[in-house]
């Protein structure tokens, strides 16, 4: 018991894990969980509501608590002995979780109670937990023969592994490549901030000269502003070949073995292919619906992209005699043209968003609109000395949520940006049974920004600013949760439902009334001048088109690789180009490949679901044309999408719950508009 995970503890004892307590403490809370499913299969009471349902609801609350924490540290602070026991993990959670929804005993308590509903006095919310568990049960080898459902156990271990170490290759990849340079005429055109960066980054690394990573930060500045085309191909074919080829952490077998494993697993359950039994359970329903949204987007975002990339190319030939633009003249180009329309450049934006203002931005909106408050509580534990701690309380002082925010990058910490969860919210009963408590949650927000440096504390590009207030909005989506059981709780929603939160809120950005708030000068304290302003809105649109067929070649590649046999699929590459299709502008490139590093659906949660974004695109433009109607900060409306959206989770149908909030179905025409497509 001296296991700080198998004691009682509310906030996360950080501070006082050790690597070896993970495993003793996980294998032991697996043995607790089997314990308590026991009690309820062994219950000779006839099946109801509560005495099945609602306590196989309440098992293994510690287990997940301990789990969460090991899987997270995982992704924002692992190393190669977190990795290891990773390893060692994932098939023992594999198999547990097997065991419970291939136990016949259980399901058929659960069975019995599901073939009763019609006849039970049930909440929404009851519904929807017994509706979810059933299905948890069906749609996962419960009504098996003995066979199948040891060939599911053994594909399930399988793919619990891979997917880890999917993700270690790209990780160990990313921070196995640096560009070190000596001759400071090899940086003209780098941002002074960027500069010195670069040099922090190489005399961590005990090296003279400047050292640009993969690294989000390091990257995206040098491909932006780097004169040196050489330099910047290097850097782009170094970022594309990430666990692709001859390298000892190769991914391309990985991801043969994992849609191979996941196609296998569909079938055995009855399914056409993987994104039949993952759509059936989204707001889309189902792949024909998917490729139908994509391709009718295709249709009205092609012929836009095609022109600004023909704008593009003739722009970079005209400036610098480029005859074939490449990806790594993209980002640069495109940076010199944006500057020529719209004078504006990031260098200049970059002065009015210093990471502590915008932070205070966002908890001033998620004030004005959600009546929160969030004050800073240094003496919470973390995990690393970058991670500041907030209590999140109500114009009562009453606690809403922990909240933990980790923004800069580090070498035992993945790239991207994400929101995660150390501690779900529910209701629970008090310990004498006469009342119930609303356990709040605590939150995280994890991203890559720019560390300060000697001279300059960090300051994000506008980019950066969105993806901020992005995660955030997924913050309060868990922050906000309200609901009685923990697997319905916050974020628990139809995967293309759960980016409305987030890719709303970045609309605030855009607007004079949000950016006032919190965009001053970190020398001057002046606020954002009015014409920058519209310049920031003048260019919302810029290169929209191109930016469009990206996303939707994502989405597209993984439909691919997930909604068909790929059993006779030998090439990685050879298949991804088939896959991109007409979303291809740039020339192809052998060396590099976006499926050996794309994390999002191999070692994510998105295989079958990277469409969600535009998806959940045509939720964010339609709902905040409604604020836009009614005032960015009407209360009213806030409310609204409080009650009828942040707090509910998965406890309704997600397409009734915006009808409630809308009082309409959504709009796609807002987005095609928004994009300026139409």
């Amino acid at each position: 018991m001296d296991n700080p995970l198998l004691q009682q503890f509310d906030l996360a004892p950080f501070s006082k894990i050790n690597n070896e307590h993970y495993l003793p403490a996980i294998t032991a809370l697996i043995d607790v969980t089997k314990q308590e499913v026991a009690l309820i299969t062994k219950n000779q009471d006839t099946p109801t509501f509560k005495n099945t349902v609602e306590a196989l609801e309440n098992t293994g609350k510690a287990l997940d608590r301990a789990t969460s924490i090991f899987f997270n540290l995982n992704s924002a602070e692992t190393n190669d002995q977190i990795q290891q026991i990773a390893q060692e993990v994932s098939p023992l959670l594999s198999n547990f979780s097997n065991d419970l929804l291939l136990n016949q005993d259980l399901f058929k308590r659960v069975k019995t109670v599901y073939d009763l509903r019609q006849t039970l006095t049930l909440s929404d919310e009851q519904q929807m937990l017994l509706e979810k568990q059933y299905k948890g049960f069906a749609r996962n080898g419960a009504n098996l023969s003995e066979e199948k459902k040891i060939q599911l156990r053994s594909i399930d271990t399988k793919l619990s592994k891979l997917g880890l170490r999917f993700g270690e290759n790209v990780l160990a990849q990313t921070n196995a490549f640096e560009l070190l340079i000596n001759k400071e005429q090899d940086l003209e055109g780098l941002p002074e901030g960027a500069k010195e960066a670069a040099k922090q980054v190489a005399a961590e690394k005990g090296k003279k000269g400047w050292v640009i990573t993969l690294d989000y930060p390091s990257y995206v500045p040098f491909m932006k502003y780097a004169q040196n085309r050489a330099l910047r191909k290097k850097l782009a074919l170094a970022f594309g070949a990430r666990a692709f080829k001859n390298k000892p952490q190769n991914n391309q077998q990985n991801v043969l073995d994992i849609v191979k494993l996941r196609h296998q697993r569909a079938q055995l359950l009855g399914y056409e292919s993987h994104a039949h039994f993952v759509l059936e359970e989204r707001m889309a329903e189902s792949p024909q619906k998917v490729h139908a949204f994509l391709n009718e987007l295709l249709v009205k975002a092609r012929p836009a992209a095609q022109k600004e990339f023909d704008e593009l190319e003739a722009f970079a030939k005209k400036l610098d005699g480029i005859d074939q633009l490449q990806k790594w003249d993209s980002a640069y180009y495109a940076e010199k043209l944006k500057q020529k329309k719209f004078s504006l450049d990031d260098e200049l934006l970059k002065p009015y968003f210093k990471l502590e203002n915008v932070i205070q931005g966002v908890f001033t909106l998620a004030n004005k609109l959600f009546d929160l408050e969030f004050k800073e509580d240094p003496t919470i534990d973390t995990y690393h000395q970058d991670v500041k701690t907030y209590r999140v309380v109500d114009t009562q002082g009453a606690l809403v949520a922990i909240f933990y925010a980790d923004f800069h990058p580090r070498a035992g910490k993945r790239g991207g940006a994400w929101m995660t969860s150390y501690k779900p919210q529910q209701i629970i009963d008090t310990p004498d049974g006469k009342g119930v408590i609303n356990d709040r949650p605590h939150i995280s927000n994890v991203c890559n920004f720019t560390k300060p440096t000697a001279t300059k504390p960090s300051l994000l590009t506008f980019s950066e600013v969105t993806t901020l207030f992005h995660e955030f909005g997924h913050g309060l989506h868990g922050m906000l949760a309200n609901t009685k059981y923990k697997s319905l709780s916050g974020t628990n929603v139809s995967w293309d439902f759960v980016e409305l939160p987030s890719q709303i809120l970045e609309n605030w950005c855009y607007e004079k009334q949000t950016l006032e708030l919190f965009a001053t000068h970190y020398k001057t304290g002046e606020v954002i001048p009015m014409e920058l302003i519209e310049k920031i809105k003048a260019s919302a649109t810029f290169h929209e088109g191109m930016q469009t067929l990206r996303q939707l070649s994502f989405g597209m590649l993984d439909m691919a690789w997930h909604g068909s046999d790929p059993s006779n699929i030998s090439s990685v590459k050879e298949f991804e180009n088939g896959a991109f299709g007409d979303t291809v502008l740039y020339p192809e490139n052998p060396n590099i490949c976006m499926s050996t590093a794309f994390s999002h659906i191999f070692q994510g949660g998105y295989s079958a679901g990277y469409y969600s974004y535009k998806w959940a695109e045509v939720l964010d433009a339609d709902a905040f044309a409604y604020f836009k109607k009614e005032g960015i900060f009407n209360k009213k409306v806030a409310n609204k999408f409080k009650d009828f959206v942040l707090s509910k989770g998965g406890t309704q149908d997600p397409m009734e719950l915006y009808i409630k909030f809308r009082g309409q179905k959504p709009n796609p025409d807002a987005l095609l508009e928004r994009a300026g497509l139409v």
